[in-house]
């Protein structure tokens, strides 16, 4: 395998029941690639998305991260990170605290934690919004706070699965703009559903 492959499956199925939610899958994704996968709705894209986070264990095949077999490491042993569709912020945490969870997790110190949490605001234009709560934030503010959440701990591979697709029309345009701007910004993979 190429040294420069981060992500390989190789004839990746999963099987729920009688259903066949993805078929004998094998790709290569470059490190730095910003791939987006296609299909019609129900197809298993977001299946293949969560057993490469590692949210759902294949029926058979094999998943590689830089070359090194996955199938059998924990979601939170790797550093592979997820945005979803419905944002998925703690409504009970301010849009600070939903930032800096990741790193409080990791007992990063406090002064790490406030620098990454500015760098990420900073990046997703939403300075200013530290205090507010998740209800008091638009559908694209949640997003980016969601964005700002995964990308805080720096993961290889980020994995969106559907992000804007509660967005409105102009709104959902003007995120893939700035989705590809952070993308070009930060560097690393990143797996678009």
């Amino acid at each position: 395998m190429s040294e420069n492959i981060i992500v390989e499956t190789e004839n990746l199925t999963k099987v729920f029941e009688e259903i066949m939610a993805v078929n004998n899958v094998s790709l290569k994704i470059k490190e730095g690639e910003f791939v987006s996968l296609l299909g019609p709705s129900g197809c298993g894209k977001t299946t293949l998305l969560r057993m490469i986070r590692g949210l759902e264990c294949p029926s058979k095949g094999n998943m590689y991260l830089r070359g090194k077999l996955i199938n059998n490491i924990k979601a939170y042993q790797r550093p592979i990170n997820m945005v979803f569709q419905r944002y998925a912020l703690f409504p009970h945490l301010n849009v600070y605290e939903n930032i800096a969870f990741g790193p409080k997790i990791q007992r990063m110190g406090r002064l790490e934690i406030e620098k990454k949490v500015k760098n990420m605001l900073e990046l997703v234009r939403l300075e200013g919004f530290e205090n507010r709560m998740p209800n008091e934030l638009s559908g694209g503010q949640c997003q980016r706070i969601a964005l700002a959440r995964a990308l805080i701990n720096e993961p290889l591979v980020l994995l969106l699965d559907e992000p804007l697709g509660a967005l409105d029309l102009k709104l959902r345009k003007s995120m893939q703009i700035e989705l590809r701007n952070i993308h070009r910004k930060l560097g690393g993979t990143f797996i678009y559903v």
